[in-house]
């Protein structure tokens, strides 16, 4: 789903976005000409890969996010709390969104059932 920067109403506007198996469902609307809040849900599984053994096993995804998008560089000192995503050519792409989710997702550290129940194979450093 796409939508044009400068078409963001300035009342919360619902949508649902969904990428693969993944959705992203939520609230998105403009706070000033520049800057644009998205509140939404992430849901649904992917796979990931456990950070012990190496074998891809799924997940259910149910991740809250909050963050503002901006059409310009952003550099206000005062919303240095909010993540503020710059995007391009004046298009908010949320499939793009929800790819960047699932790829900072995947490049955490995940550990996989097998490897909780065999604590043995733990390396320990002393």
């Amino acid at each position: 789903m796409k939508i044009e920067f400068r078409k963001v109403p300035f009342t919360p506007k619902e949508f649902i976005a969904e990428l693969d198996s993944v959705k992203l469902e939520g609230t998105f609307c403009k706070m000033s000409p520049r800057l644009t809040k998205v509140e939404a849900t992430l849901v649904g599984p992917t796979s990931v890969d456990c950070c012990r053994c190496g074998v891809e096993y799924t997940i259910n995804l149910n991740e809250n996010l909050e963050f503002l998008l901006s059409n310009e560089v952003y550099n206000d000192e005062a919303e240095l709390e909010n993540l503020v995503i710059e995007i391009e050519n004046d298009i908010i792409d949320f499939d793009e969104i929800i790819e960047s989710e699932i790829s900072s997702i995947k490049s955490d550290y995940h550990i996989c059932n097998v490897c909780l129940d065999n604590k043995d194979n733990i390396e320990k450093e002393y």
